[in-house]
Order: structure tokens, then C-alpha cells, then sequence
């Protein structure tokens, strides 16, 4: 028996990257996925859309439910979770993977970047946790992970882009709490953030294209270690600041090459923020 056949998991911008490729890896176990994301019509600089990732997770073995979702909307928020519980009955596993990123220094940042960079990623795991919570305190070993680093104050990850990482943080401080204000209940608060960079559409626009693309990971790194997540007792397993490439190290995997995008040695591997 599978441990997410029939499981649901609600995961926010799954249409791409690494949301779609936890997606995946679940449904190849049977699990129902909400594709709670934005992106409906074909994005001319990104791939995929709400239904190209549900057609995806069907043809894996899952069941998808794709829903049109901007996390800053918490009546759309809401819908979708209400939307989720009809269907699928309940929601067992959260992932706040929807994130904006504008790597920017203070007088390059414009407001209008910074709110939307703290309303998607703060704001957004909040309101989402909060809807989904009603859900997860019913269900059976319920897990929620933010796709967000560990909180390392150091000014060295704050001074080159301080807007950016203090939304990232506000989704890191989302587990730091709510792990503690959750844990009689047993739900699970974790954070799982990539050792190296991923090859996702993001890296690609913003870091420097291909050549960058080539010193990456791939998202199923990322996939296989919250998978190990998931299949840990919640009670047991929360408010922990995961790191892939340790957390599949410590349940037995040794073979990293599988992961890389393309044929580089390990030290070309470019290294990910906030570590």
C-alpha cells in the first residue's frame, strides 16, 4: 500500500518548476494534486499552465484537480480549499511552493515589486496555511512544507537583495510558529530549501540563462526529498529547516549525478542562497 494513495495534497504554483515536480512524484503514488495556480493561458516566457500540469499528473497516475488560484486573493484562496474538500473529501498534505523573487538592492526596488514579492510569499503561505488548517487538523498524519531557507540572520543574505529575503523569511518564520502552535494537534510545519540551485524557469530568467541552467539541479531533487518529508510521522517530524541534498543523504541516497541537469563536476554546481 502506498503512503498517498487517495492522500490529497493542495500545492500552490504547481503549473511548473519544482510545485509541479513534487506534484508528480505524489501522484506516481496514487495521490489526488490541486493545482492551485495562476496560470491558465500559456505564459509567452514560462512553461505550462494549470491544465498541461494536470494532464501531467493524470498521465503519472494520479488524480488532478486544477484550479485557477492567486494566492494574494483570499476569497480565491478560500474557494479553492472549499473547491479541494468537495472533490477530494479533505486535504492531508500543504505546499507553499508560489513565490515571487526580485533580487534587487533597496533603491532598485520599487514598491510595487516588494508588495508583491511579500504578498505572495509571506502573506500567501499565511492565508493559505490558515484555509487549509481546518482540513489538515482532521487528517491523518497531515504534513505542511514552505519552500523557503532556513533562517540564517546573517547580513550577508540581506544586504545584496533585502526585500527578497525578507519575504522569504516571512515564510520560514510561517514554520518557525506554526510548528509550535501546532504541534499538540500533530500538524507537521517544515521548510525544505535546495543545497544548490534548481533548473527551474526562474533561474533561467533571472540568473543568466542557459549557461546557468547547465550548473544546476534538476526539480526532482527537490521532489524526492519532500516526498521523505512526507512519509514521516507528523508528530514526530516539524519545525525543521530541511535541506535536500541532507535530508536524502540521511535516508540513504549517495548518488547525486542523477540530479544534475547537466554534466558538470560538483564544485561547478552553483550554489543556492541563504546557506
Amino acid at each position: 500500500m502506498s503512503h498517498f494513495q487517495d492522500k490529497t495534497v493542495f500545492i500552490t504554483g504547481a503549473s511548473r518548476g519544482i510545485g509541479l515536480a513534487i506534484g508528480l512524484r505524489l501522484a506516481q503514488e496514487g495521490a489526488n494534486i490541486v493545482i492551485a495556480a495562476k496560470t491558465v493561458t500559456p505564459h509567452p516566457k514560462l512553461p505550462g499552465t494549470i491544465y498541461t500540469a494536470a494532464a501531467e499528473i493524470e498521465a503519472a497516475g494520479g488524480k488532478a484537480l486544477p484550479l485557477a488560484v492567486d494566492v494574494r486573493e483570499e476569497e480565491q484562496v478560500y474557494a479553492a480549499v472549499e473547491e479541494t474538500v468537495r472533490v477530494f473529501g479533505g486535504i492531508d498534505i500543504l505546499i507553499n511552493n508560489a513565490s515571487a523573487i526580485n533580487l534587487t538592492p533597496t533603491l532598485a526596488t520599487d514598491m510595487k515589486r516588494y508588495d508583491l514579492m511579500h504578498s505572495i510569499n509571506t502573506r500567501g503561505t499565511f492565508l493559505t496555511s490558515k484555509a487549509c488548517l481546518p482540513y489538515l487538523l482532521k487528517a491523518n498524519n497531515p504534513h505542511v512544507l514552505n519552500l523557503s531557507p532556513p533562517l540564517n540572520m546573517e547580513a550577508r543574505w540581506f544586504a545584496p537583495h533585502v526585500a527578497y529575503t525578507m519575504a522569504k523569511f516571512g515564510m520560514s518564520m510561517c514554520v518557525l510558529g506554526m510548528s509550535a502552535e501546532f504541534r499538540k494537534q500533530g500538524v507537521a510545519f517544515n521548510a525544505l530549501w535546495p543545497k544548490t540551485a534548481i533548473a527551474t524557469a526562474a533561474v533561467n530568467n533571472l540568473l543568466g540563462g542557459e549557461e546557468s541552467i547547465k550548473r544546476c539541479r534538476k526539480p526532482e531533487i527537490m521532489a524526492d526529498a519532500a516526498y521523505m518529508i512526507f512519509t514521516k510521522n507528523s508528530r514526530e517530524c516539524t519545525g525543521n529547516f530541511f535541506v535536500d541534498e541532507d535530508i536524502l543523504r540521511e535516508n540513504g541516497i549517495t548518488d547525486f549525478n542523477q540530479y544534475k541537469y547537466a554534466n558538470v563536476e560538483d564544485n561547478e554546481l552553483l550554489p543556492d542562497f541563504f546557506l
